[in-house]
């Protein structure tokens, strides 16, 4: 559903060019959940940005559904780590807001039923009318998550999502984002600084670099669905791959080696 092949991204700063990215090969399966982490900076973010269309690759290729990407497609929505709802309109004008950008293939009528069916997915029934101060922070990115769901996107990209959110939403969150990716069988890719988030969500976790981002190694999660923040955070596999993931964060790349070991001070070295 998703490859990027030797993909690179380098920014023009004040002090020159900065390299974000640096050859990236990542496929992503159809229907397949991957999660991002990696330190900050290390490009989690400009990678969702160029499979969404809305930064083009310095080299490299990107390509959604086999086709190159060229810009925004309407089969792919993006979730910030806000909600980022307009305050003025109201939850159900909210969800149906890329609809009225966008008018699609389906009529107005059509989708309002899908926006009502989203809500009801995800226990906002009888919230439609509601403005967005008049609700939880966890009800607001229910609201975000149902809007990016409205046009049924092959594709779902999520930027931390959930990282604003107290420890008890962000797991029935979590929860529920799974149940609806089963039910959807949509593509994932989710990023986040939660080791176990990262483990309990994914299919695979991809461990980037610090920057240039590099992909360091992709660890597949064997452990059955459903799964949960708050009762399988402690199992035995959820505690051993967290901690080969945490391992590999800490672990320094053969270049930083490198510099660390010619910075090092001339009497350190002696000894």
């Amino acid at each position: 559903m998703i490859r990027l092949d030797g993909v690179g991204q380098v920014f023009d700063g004040r002090e020159g060019q900065v390299t974000a990215l640096e050859k990236i090969d990542l496929h992503v399966r159809g229907g397949e959940f991957v999660t991002l982490i990696g330190r900050s900076g290390c490009g989690k973010s400009t990678l969702l940005r160029l499979i969404a269309g809305l930064l083009p690759p310095t080299s490299g290729a990107v390509q959604v559904a086999g086709e190159p990407v060229t810009g925004p497609r309407r089969d792919v929505s993006f979730m910030f780590q806000r909600p980022a709802l307009l305050p003025w309109r109201s939850v159900l004008s909210n969800v149906l807001l890329p609809v009225e950008i966008d008018k699609g293939d389906r009529n107005k009528a059509e989708y309002k039923e899908r926006a009502h069916q989203l809500l009801e997915l995800v226990g906002l029934q009888g919230f439609e009318r509601r403005l967005p101060h008049e609700l939880s922070g966890g009800m607001q990115q229910r609201v975000s998550l149902c809007r990016s769901l409205i046009r049924d996107p092959q594709v779902m990209l999520m930027d931390e999502p959930f990282s604003a959110l107290d420890a008890l939403t962000r797991t029935e969150l979590s929860e529920e984002l799974q149940r609806i990716k089963m039910e959807l069988s949509t593509t994932i890719v989710f990023v986040t600084h939660s080791i176990e988030e990262a483990v309990v969500l994914a299919d695979r976790v991809v461990v980037l670099t610090p920057r240039p981002g590099r992909m360091r190694e992709v660890v597949e999660i064997d452990i059955p669905r459903p799964r949960s923040l708050g009762q399988n955070a402690h199992l035995t596999e959820v505690a051993e791959i967290s901690g080969r993931l945490h391992a590999l964060l800490a672990e320094k790349a053969p270049d930083e080696l490198q510099a660390v070991g010619e910075a090092r001070p001339v009497d350190e070295v002696r000894q």
